[in-house]
């Protein structure tokens, strides 16, 4: 009886230090600008899904159709084979820190790293991206690159139509 109560005394604290340290789990996220923590969290996942060169667990976080912006004018990913190729397109991995929401849009700050399989960063290695996305259901539903905006100014909105 004594052992059962010391057992659930241990348990209770355990928890009690848990919640009151604020536990986090392995896919929490945190980056500064105030953007919708749903939001943050896929485009997290998916940065870091590319960054170790997983182009197919990268190409998960995409709703099929979505649209992709990269310099180019936008472009409908209409099947799993296009999302695949557009993320395998991108030479660089990205670390995301920061995130601020704009609109529909939630326009994320990179900075950009080498990563595994095809293509190299190079002199990118360590400079910074901005993309604006739209995250529905838990998928990346638009991406767009995005001019970086100026010192202490908002990032442009992302051009072209909406899906």
């Amino acid at each position: 009886m004594v052992y059962a109560r010391a057992i659930l005394g241990i348990a209770a604290i355990a928890l009690l230090t848990q919640a009151g340290c604020g536990g986090s789990s392995s896919n929490e996220t945190s980056v500064p600008g105030g953007a919708d923590s749903d939001s943050v969290q896929v485009i997290k996942d998916w940065a870091d899904d590319l960054r170790a060169g997983d182009i197919s667990a990268a190409a998960d976080h995409f709703e099929i159709p979505s649209v992709v912006q990269n310099g180019t004018p936008p472009i409908l990913l209409a099947n799993r084979n296009q999302v695949i190729q557009f993320n395998r397109s991108l030479p660089c991995g990205a670390e995301l820190t920061k995130a601020e929401q704009r609109g529909r849009f939630t326009v994320a700050t990179f900075r950009l790293t080498e990563r595994p399989g095809p293509g190299k960063c190079g002199a990118g290695v360590g400079e910074t991206a901005q993309t604006a996305f739209v995250i529905d259901d838990g998928h990346i539903r638009q991406w767009r690159r995005v001019a970086l905006a100026p010192p202490g100014g908002a990032p442009p909105a992302p051009q072209g139509p909406v899906i």
